[in-house]
This record gives structure tokens, C-alpha cells and sequence, in this order.
């Protein structure tokens, strides 16, 4: 796992950086595309690209981490509206390019299994990016989940909700309760994980997940047994960890060879 501490507008352009590599050098590439508010300075990092030298994502395909279950595929926040308004619009993916799990399904356990099988049918997933939630899920993975579990239904928890409610006004009661999610062996199977946790809040999840024992207690924790996984962390969410000096010295002395 590699650590990089950096203010908020380098770690985007790391990511970006990783993200266009994958676009150049993979004849059909395959992204993993986060919601919520962690993965926007990407995004707009991306769609800077697009529009001022030409960054193309014409032959690429993505897939979303998760969806509310009962929003209709309109609803402002639901999250296939969310990933076409802040990235997928932005830029010239193909239509139909980029598919999320159906949380409108009448059959919620089938939509959850084609699921698996179209990131299957695709190739698997070249990078994915992921954000934190402050109990330390990664996409609605929520304590106690399986640390194998592929995609599914899962209940919210009280704190995810009310972290969420500022995407409804507030309103605690709009946040629906169930979601339909890939699941960490899910993401586990993506090639390269990057994970961007910004501001004090979200401390003690990157210290669990970074130093922690691997638990179901914090599900992000699983990413230290991936083979390529990046943590980028501003210093406010850097704030908790006991070996962030060492973080720091580690990537200012990076090998120019060294797999990024």
C-alpha cells in the first residue's frame, strides 16, 4: 500500500495522472467511478483534461460502486445522476458507457448478479476509485460486512445516513435506507485501487485503514492485502496516523522507476 500526503489539488492530479495512463495505454479500459464528495477534485481534474488537451474516455467503459434502492434513475441524487453530472457529461464516454448497479430492479438479487457478471463480460475493472466513509466503508460496505461479499443489498447505518443527508437538504428521512453495492472482494478484484480521504473527519478511518488490523469492523482495512493500492490523504485526513512522517519520506524519495 502506498501513502501519499499531499494537498488536496496534487492528490487529484495523481489520480488523474494514473487515470490517464489507463486511458492511453489499455485498448478498452475499464474504470471504477466513485460518488460522494471525495472523488469531485478528480473529476474536475478530468474533465479539465478533456476539454483543454483532448484526454479521451471514447473507448472506455465504467462502472459505478453503488446505488440507492427506491430512487428513480432521475432523481438528482441518485447515483447514476450524480456520476453523469459530475463526470460522465463532462467528458465523451460512449452512451451507455458507463452503467451502475439498478436499484430500481423488481428483482434486487438478479440486477445484483448481472451486475457482476457485465464488470465480469468487460474485462474486470483496471482502477478503481474509492473514497471513505467516516466508520471506514468503501462503497456502501458498512461495518461488519463480509470481507468476500460481491455485489448486494445492504441496510444503511444511522451514521451513513446522516452523513448523507446533506445531499437531501438535510433531511435525514429522504436518505433511503438500502442500497445495492459491490462488495469488498468486488473491489478487491480491480487491478488498482485508489482511495482519496480528505479533511478531519475522515482521520481515524485513514488511520484504520492505513494502520489498523484488517477487520470487518473497518471494511476499508481490506485493501492491505491488495497488490496495488494507493492512499492519497491530505493532511488534515493524515492527522491520526502514527508513521505519516515516514509516509512522507518515503514518496519524496519515490524511485522514478517505481510503479505509481
Amino acid at each position: 500500500m502506498e501513502v501519499v500526503i499531499q494537498p488536496v489539488e496534487v492528490l487529484a492530479q495523481l489520480a488523474a495522472n494514473a487515470i490517464e495512463r489507463v486511458l492511453q495505454e489499455r485498448p478498452t479500459p475499464v474504470l471504477g467511478l466513485a460518488t460522494g464528495s471525495s472523488p469531485l477534485p478528480i473529476y474536475d481534474e478530468l474533465a479539465r483534461r478533456h476539454a483543454d488537451r483532448g484526454l479521451s474516455f471514447a473507448r472506455a467503459r465504467g462502472f459505478t460502486l453503488d446505488e440507492y434502492v427506491g430512487l428513480p434513475a432521475d432523481h438528482p441524487e441518485s447515483y447514476r445522476s450524480v456520476i453523469d453530472r459530475e463526470l460522465v457529461s463532462r467528458v465523451d464516454f460512449a452512451p451507455g458507457a458507463v452503467q451502475g448497479p439498478d436499484g430500481a430492479a423488481d428483482d434486487l438479487r438478479a440486477a445484483c448478479a448481472a451486475y457482476e457478471e457485465a464488470i465480469a463480460a468487460a474485462g474486470g475493472v483496471e482502477l478503481q476509485i474509492l473514497g471513505i466513509g467516516t466508520d471506514g466503508h468503501i462503497a456502501f460496505n458498512e461495518p461488519g460486512s463480509s470481507l468476500a461479499s460481491r455485489t448486494r443489498i445492504k441496510t444503511l447505518t444511522d451514521q451513513t445516513r446522516a452523513d448523507n443527508a446533506r445531499f437531501f437538504d438535510g433531511d435525514l428521512e429522504a436518505v433511503p435506507r438500502h442500497c445495492l453495492t459491490q462488495g469488498l472482494g468486488t473491489i478487491m478484484s480491480a487491478r488498482h485501487l485508489v482511495l482519496i480521504a480528505t479533511g478531519t473527519g475522515k482521520a481515524e478511518a485513514v488511520h484504520q485503514l492505513v494502520e489498523g488490523p484488517v477487520s470487518a469492523l473497518w471494511p476499508a482495512t481490506i485493501m492491505q492485502h491488495h497488490p496495488h493500492a494507493t492512499v492519497l490523504v491530505d493532511d488534515a485526513a493524515a492527522s491520526r496516523l502514527q508513521l505519516g512522517d515516514y509516509f512522507r519520506t518515503v514518496y519524496a524519495n519515490k524511485p522514478a522507476w517505481q510503479i505509481p
